[in-house]
């Protein structure tokens, strides 16, 4: 008998322990999310029988010691969504938004949690009645079964403590190795990729990032762990840094974030691939991301920027003294025009140096007159302004310049995610929208979704873009990183990437130069990153003479797309290579890079629809190993299949 109670009563504690644990599946029934509410709360995820991630802990502890996670009471609700919503200024027309969600509610909070096919994603919502909600602590784990390895972007400054890290431009390379080699006391920002076990890859970011600290990840016992990190509040922020353009913290607060009682933080996600092109096409951070607000926001107006700076300003072969002038710009106007360019962007230069005031314009620059010379001639201009000068009175320059017929801002140097600064972000969007004016956020954090919620916001830096090569040396491999951000960086939204170089190096002779900058790899490589990288709003680096030198590969770049209809990545495997097609009406666009390899590909074409089809390709020349520059335009038809060979630091383009 003794033993029979003993039975019942084990029997009764694992039914007690199972209650407690809660499980959320894919619509396809692959995934699977299981959450564990106990004294805290875990949660595991596996896909088709592999584990991929071990209890990871999440909570939320907030000032006064409440604790969002902790030993609470939950109801769980469920439910479906299968919609279709039109994307704006997006990699497709329309996204398929399909997932099952459990909501753990318990007093003050609920924990949402939602199983796709392809990743899982968390998020924590404070139900307050009144007051304040103030964070002092979030936990995010990201427990790994085993010491796989993964491509990291550590923050590229002083390490000696996380506080200098904070302040950081999030440009790196990826750091390639184990979770237990991870470099002491270095974070990394997102997005992050895990190679998991069966050639499962994991991208790790987050989404809906409108108001609290962008997550760093941070691995500080050589574990199979990885935890988020977040800046505290700022204190103390004094103007200063490049050119005082920027905020410098110099104390901060006992707390991450403050916000209303009511409110749904970011959310955590987990991208998964079973084959590395599935990362290349993702649009989970778009999904997540709050849709716009109600209203006509059909006066943005994507497209290409004929772009000063990386090129120095440095046109040939006219009467006048180029730089940062009157004639400069007009003659930068006119070669958009000629080739149906949208829009003409002034970099740093045209604004007094050292004043952070956006009204103080040098006198070589008569921004008015440039402002109706473009409108005549059907080009927009866009202004580079520093965070600084933009935020001192961000209503009053976008009234002053939208009045001029400026038609958006590409700013810069914000350099930190901490709260007040995410914050700006939408605050900049808002106002900018108020005004019909586009954004473009340099020197920023990676995509969030707020590409989606404000749809003025066309582009970000947050990349390791091309302008690295006007100075960095050839220990900096920007080939392999060219074909690793299709399945890291890219995962989270477009990038500045600023493409399109003129001259072209291969491994053995490229060298920086500042004021008249080479790329890596050949020029069929610059090409079609216009098709792989991901960019609403796509710059055009190289100088109009250069461009005028190449008229074939010029008008190329000047009529393709920056927005799509369907976007299919048809092959890749991180840091070796990617092949993306996208549409736009009826034409197919596709385009193949390759890392210092050459290598040999058979594109099927047969995802697109294609049998057989007639078009142009844009191909690595026979020399194109020995003079990067070297590349060749030919009339091909297709039979399912597209067969092409890559260069070392290669690419390829063919055109439906």
């Amino acid at each position: 008998m003794k033993r029979v109670v003993l039975l019942v009563a084990a029997l009764a504690s694992a039914l007690l322990l199972q209650a407690k644990d809660h499980v959320v599946v894919s619509p396809d029934g692959n995934v699977v999310v299981t959450v564990s509410a106990a004294e805290t709360v875990s949660y595991t995820v596996d896909r088709a029988g592999v584990r991929l991630l071990d209890p990871s802990c999440i909570s939320m502890t907030l000032q006064g010691g409440t604790v969002f996670g902790g030993n609470d009471k939950f109801r769980v609700t469920r439910r479906s969504v299968d919609v279709t919503v039109p994307a704006q200024n997006f990699k497709r027309a329309s996204v398929r938004d399909h997932f099952n969600e459990m909501t753990l509610s318990a007093k003050g909070y609920d924990i949402v949690f939602r199983a796709y096919d392809d990743g899982v994603a968390y998020r924590f919502v404070a139900k307050g009645k009144k007051g304040e909600t103030i964070v002092t602590a979030e936990q995010a784990e990201f427990a790994f079964p085993a010491d796989w390895n993964l491509y990291v972007p550590y923050v590229a400054r002083d390490f000696s403590s996380f506080e200098p890290q904070f302040f950081n431009s999030f440009e790196n390379t990826y750091a390639h190795h184990a979770l237990s080699a991870w470099e002491k006391g270095r974070l990394a920002f997102l997005p992050l990729t895990v190679e998991a076990a069966g050639g499962i890859k994991l991208c790790v970011t987050e989404s809906d990032l409108l108001d609290y600290p962008g997550m760093y990840l941070y691995n500080g016992n050589a574990s199979k762990t990885l935890t988020g990190v977040f800046a505290a509040y700022p204190d103390e922020v004094e103007q200063g840094g490049h050119n005082m353009l920027q905020g410098l913290v110099r104390s901060r607060k006992d707390y991450i974030a403050k916000g209303p009682a009511e409110w749904a933080f970011p959310w955590r996600t987990v991208v998964i691939a079973t084959e590395d092109r599935q990362l290349a096409e993702s649009d989970m951070t778009w999904r997540l991301a709050r849709p716009a607000a109600a209203g006509d926001w059909s006066w943005v107006n994507p497209g290409k920027v004929a772009w000063d700076w990386w090129n120095d300003w440095n046109i040939y072969g006219v009467d006048f003294e180029a730089g940062i002038n009157n004639d400069t710009y007009k003659h930068y106007i006119d070669f958009a025009s000629e080739h149906g360019i949208e829009y003409v962007i002034l970099d740093e230069g045209w604004a007094v140096n050292l004043q952070a005031d956006l009204m103080q314009v040098i006198p070589e620059i008569d921004l008015p007159m440039l402002c109706r010379y473009a409108e005549s001639k059907h080009v927009g201009i866009i202004l580079w302004a520093g965070y600084w000068a933009f935020n001192r009175d961000m209503e009053g320059v976008c009234r002053h310049y939208a009045d001029m017929g400026v038609k958006g801002w590409k700013v810069d140097f914000m350099d930190r995610d901490d709260q007040p600064m995410v914050q700006f972000y939408e605050k900049a969007a808002a106002t900018a929208a108020k005004y019909h004016m586009t954004m473009d956020f340099h020197g920023a954090f990676k995509p969030a979704g707020i590409q989606r919620t404000y749809p003025n916001v066309v582009n970000f830096e947050g990349i390791h873009g091309l302008e690295q090569m006007k100075w960095s040396g050839p220990e900096v491999d920007q080939v392999t990183y060219d074909v690793t951000v299709p399945f890291t960086r890219l995962v989270a939204g477009p990038a500045d990437y600023t493409q399109g170089a003129m001259r072209n190096a291969t491994r053995g002779n490229y060298r920086p130069v500042n004021t008249e900058p080479m790329s890596q790899g050949t020029r069929c490589h610059q090409l079609a990153e216009y098709i792989i990288f991901d960019a609403p709003f796509t710059m055009l680096c190289d100088s109009p003479s250069n461009y005028r030198k190449e008229p074939e590969c010029t008008d190329f770049i000047a009529s393709i797309p920056t927005v799509w209809d369907e976007t299919v990545a048809l092959d890749g495997k991180i840091a070796e290579y990617v092949v993306i097609a996208r549409r736009s009406g009826s034409t197919w666009y596709v385009g193949a890079l390759g890392n210092w390899d050459a290598r040999d590909l058979e594109v099927d074409l047969s995802p697109l629809g294609i049998q057989h089809a007639e078009g142009e390709a844009f191909v690595d020349g026979a020399n194109a190993h020995r003079a990067a520059r070297d590349y060749r335009k030919t009339e091909v038809f297709v039979n399912k299949t597209w067969k092409v060979h890559l260069a070392p630091g290669g690419g390829a383009v063919l055109v439906l």
